[in-house]
């Protein structure tokens, strides 16, 4: 699976850009022609993310969802103590 951001730049006003990013999943077959594709448009820039930014940012949203649920009351999160003594 080939991942990559998608940035679009758009002058809404001209003292403001307004930017939106996006995460798109291709297929490695597929993901030469949609970069092909992307980067033929003058104001759609393209990032492709690697295997170890991937897992980085997978790991990330994992975390956020459990602080969620410990927010919502729902699991208890061990302490920095407890983080230090697995080490």
């Amino acid at each position: 699976m080939f991942n990559f951001v998608v940035g679009q730049n758009t002058n809404v006003q001209k003292k403001h850009a307004v930017t939106m990013k996006v995460l798109v999943e291709i297929k490695d077959s597929k993901a030469a022609f949609i970069m092909e594709l992307l980067n033929s448009f003058s104001y759609v820039r393209t990032k492709p993310i690697t295997p170890d930014k991937d897992e980085i940012m997978e790991g990330l949203k994992e975390s956020m969802a459990q602080v969620a649920l410990h927010k919502e009351g729902k699991i208890e999160l061990g302490s920095a103590r407890d983080l230090l003594d697995e080490l």
